[in-house]
């Protein structure tokens, strides 16, 4: 956590530099994406800066409790005592803000709801799942843009992707990656048995643009027409476009505006954070079992969560967490269920970390 802590004050501290760099000045591109990462590393960066001060008036206190005056160790001793327990505050508050990795702190990110099995239902499943996160974007005042969508005959998702910003969107909603089961009587059951399906969530931080390059080269450009439920055509032109990237082979599509150059936009934006994903999971692999233990730890193929609509019951698997008010959650009320899952991987954090502070 200390090495981590001090690359991400390093960082700050080179962009405190760049934001008087002529050049960087020069260029408003430049200027804004510095000026986002610089505000996005502040808070962290501030607290960590105290923390080290704190730590070396700690360390001069000590000097001082064995000099030998009595009336000078008296002084220090006191003083020892109110700057361990700032210390102790901080410290407690920078586990907060680390909990999620070098990404936590991250204000945007790319959401990606699938249906999964269960045919009709699951898609109705994936469309209450877009649902319960837009109210809650709402609630946490962030901003919140379909980049795209498929829609079913009957009014679900097959798939939509949503474009997420504000003050700890990732480290929130990275909890919510992994398999969503669903149990309920379906809207199309006529004789009222309780059916299981489930739906898919993969949350991705969208990085800024200088930390994932792309060229026209590294991807190839397909133009289509976008099509609506179904597969009938909506328009004639060819707005929709579909992204390969060469290296990875990830795909990506966007058709959900009218004009091709904002379609292009947009699966630009997915694409990046789709690579920077990608690399991300490549470097968690190398070091498997580092959080081993921590809950936020975005496995896709985990089966995370239960929503039980019969008993009213959400049940988070991964922590052992169940709450009987799925109808208050599934209307936007998330919050309940974040907070205890930042709660239990900052007390694993704060275990794994104690006495290395």
């Amino acid at each position: 956590m200390r090495e981590l802590l001090e690359t991400k004050l390093a960082r700050f501290e080179q962009l405190e530099k760049d934001l008087v760099d002529p050049e960087v000045l020069s260029n408003s591109d430049r200027l804004a994406q510095t000026a986002r990462e610089h505000g996005g590393l502040t808070k962290l960066a501030s607290k960590y800066r105290r923390f080290k001060e704190l730590v070396d008036q700690i360390s001069d206190a000590r000097e001082m409790v064995e000099s030998g005056d009595p009336e000078m160790r008296e002084l220090a001793e006191a003083e020892i005592e109110t700057l361990r327990e700032e210390r102790e505050e901080l410290w407690d508050e920078l586990l907060g803000l680390t909990i999620g990795g070098e990404d936590a702190n991250r204000t945007r990110c790319i959401m990606e709801i699938r249906a999964g099995t269960g045919g009709d239902e699951a898609a109705l499943f994936a469309r209450d799942l877009y649902e319960m996160y837009k109210h809650h974007a709402e609630t946490k005042k962030w901003k919140i843009e379909i980049m795209d969508h498929a829609a079913t005959e009957l009014g679900g998702f097959s798939r939509i992707i949503l474009g997420i910003e504000g003050e700890g969107v990732y480290r929130e909603l990275a909890y919510e990656s992994g398999g969503h089961r669903v149990q309920r009587v379906p809207e199309t059951e006529t004789q009222g048995r309780v059916h299981t399906s489930a739906a898919t969530v993969a949350v991705m931080p969208e990085p800024e643009d200088v930390e994932v390059e792309l060229k026209p080269d590294d991807y190839r450009l397909d133009k289509f027409c976008a099509s609506g439920p179904g597969g009938q055509h909506v328009n004639k032109t060819e707005s929709a476009v579909r992204l390969t990237h060469h290296e990875t082979g990830i795909v990506v599509q966007c058709q959900d505006e009218k004009s091709q150059h904002k379609n292009l936009a947009k699966a630009l934006r997915e694409l990046k954070s789709r690579i920077y994903d990608h690399r991300q999971q490549e470097e968690a692999k190398k070091r498997a079992d580092e959080r081993k233990s921590l809950v936020g730890s975005g496995d896709r193929s985990q089966r995370i969560r239960t929503y039980n609509f019969p008993q009213n019951r959400l049940t988070d698997h991964r922590i052992g967490l169940s709450i009987h008010k799925l109808d208050q959650i599934i209307a936007g009320d998330v919050q309940p269920v974040t907070d205890a899952l930042i709660e239990y991987d900052r007390q694993q954090l704060r275990d794994s970390m104690e006495g290395l502070e």
